[in-house]
């Protein structure tokens, strides 16, 4: 089979399966309304969980960052691209968490993917919760260490995984809050069980910094675990991009050697460092958003809960709501778009196979009545899916 072959059937395959992928440009985005092709949509479909990423102190930071650094880093941070600024960043970062060092990266996905990479050998083993993020499941795959994945959530599993021979060492990756599914990990008992084991922990807190725990710490300070290994992004909840390793000090300094996404990529542009720190700013300062976003998040799982509608076990800003079948999660979102709801249907390789779903996502910025027109909408779509 030759690459065009290939190529043409992949593309069948996945349109097959109604799991063929497509992007749209839309206008706007990151807030609580977006545009696509001239009408204007409530959005449901953001990470920008706080209503930051528009929020004029922050864009004002990074105005003003541009205008006294430029607009690019100039270089890897190993060469010029490490300036007063990052370094200032990664400070505030480590005491703020409490740890010796962080780092920083140009996404979660280099994170994560670096960080695994720098870490693990051969003879070592990682142990992956089964659905996490496909940047840990992907680097761990492609280490040469042994991959074994445990029970969603279940520490039990988790221990019993690490009885398993090993000449090396142990690391299990989990996520702090699960993208697609917004349920939680219980953390303490994860990082209990890979320490009986003489193993250590990461956890990717993607979706929970910023948006739980006090001041905003997020998902390991929230359940009082401190991991050896703590990645946060900047993506979601802080409303800009980019991403940091939380860690001790001999560690922070193996990845500074050995991390080839972090030594070999342009560093993070000093003028999106300033408006990261003006967005913690807002998080630390943050409460009443958070509170405003627990009450939109139960406002929404009570009017599901009436209208009959299967949600996941999710108390955070992600709401999957189930369907299962490709082809039905597609018509679902059709039919909400139709009534100004923009979600997205999220199906396998994404999820697992039969778990096709709407992957629901709530602000701060959201008003009540967008959460009713929501609800209403879900209403009348009773029938699709």
């Amino acid at each position: 089979m030759d690459w065009a072959q290939k190529i043409d059937l992949g593309l069948r395959e996945r349109q097959g399966a109604d799991a063929y992928r497509q992007r749209r440009a839309i206008t706007d985005g990151n807030h609580r309304l977006l545009e696509y092709q001239g009408r204007r949509y409530l959005n449901f479909s953001s990470n920008d969980y706080l209503g930051l990423a528009r929020d004029p102190r922050i864009v004002a930071a990074w105005q003003q960052g541009a205008a006294r650094h430029g607009v690019g880093s100039g270089g890897s941070g190993h060469v010029t691209g490490h300036s007063a600024c990052h370094q200032a960043l990664e400070q505030r970062l480590a005491d703020w968490l409490g740890y010796e060092r962080a780092l920083l990266f140009t996404s979660g996905y280099a994170a994560n993917q670096g960080a695994i990479a720098a870490l693990a050998g051969a003879g070592d083993q990682i142990l992956a919760d089964k659905l996490s993020h496909a940047s840990l499941l992907e680097a761990a795959a492609h280490s040469p260490a042994q991959l074994r994945r445990f029970h969603h959530n279940d520490a039990a599993s988790l221990a019993r995984l690490a009885q398993t021979a090993c000449a090396g060492g142990r690391l299990a990756v989990t996520e702090g809050v699960f993208s697609m599914d917004g349920d939680a990990a219980p953390l303490p008992s994860l990082h209990q069980a890979i320490r009986d084991a003489g193993g250590w922990l990461l956890v990717d807190d993607a979706h929970g910094f910023g948006a739980i725990g006090e001041q905003g710490r997020g998902s390991a300070w929230q359940q009082g675990c401190h991991p050896e290994l703590l990645v946060v992004t900047f993506g979601k909840a802080v409303g800009v991009g980019g991403a940091a390793v939380l860690c001790a000090r001999p560690v922070a300094e193996y990845l500074l050697q050995f991390a080839r996404h972090l030594i070999y990529s342009t560093a993070l542009p000093p003028a999106q460092v300033c408006a990261i720190n003006a967005s913690l700013d807002a998080i630390v300062a943050g409460d009443e958003l958070r509170a405003r976003l627990r009450r939109n998040i139960a406002r929404f799982r009570h009017g599901a809960a009436e209208l009959g509608y299967p949600l996941g076990q999710s108390g955070t800003a992600i709401q999957p709501l189930l369907v299962g079948d490709n082809a039905l999660a597609l018509r679902l979102g059709e039919r909400l778009r139709e009534q100004g709801c923009w979600l997205t249907a999220i199906r396998p390789p994404t999820v697992p196979p039969g778990g096709a779903r709407l992957r629901i996502t709530l602000t701060a910025a959201h008003h009540e009545a967008d959460i009713d027109a929501l609800l209403e909408a879900l209403d009348h779509a009773h029938g699709y899916a």
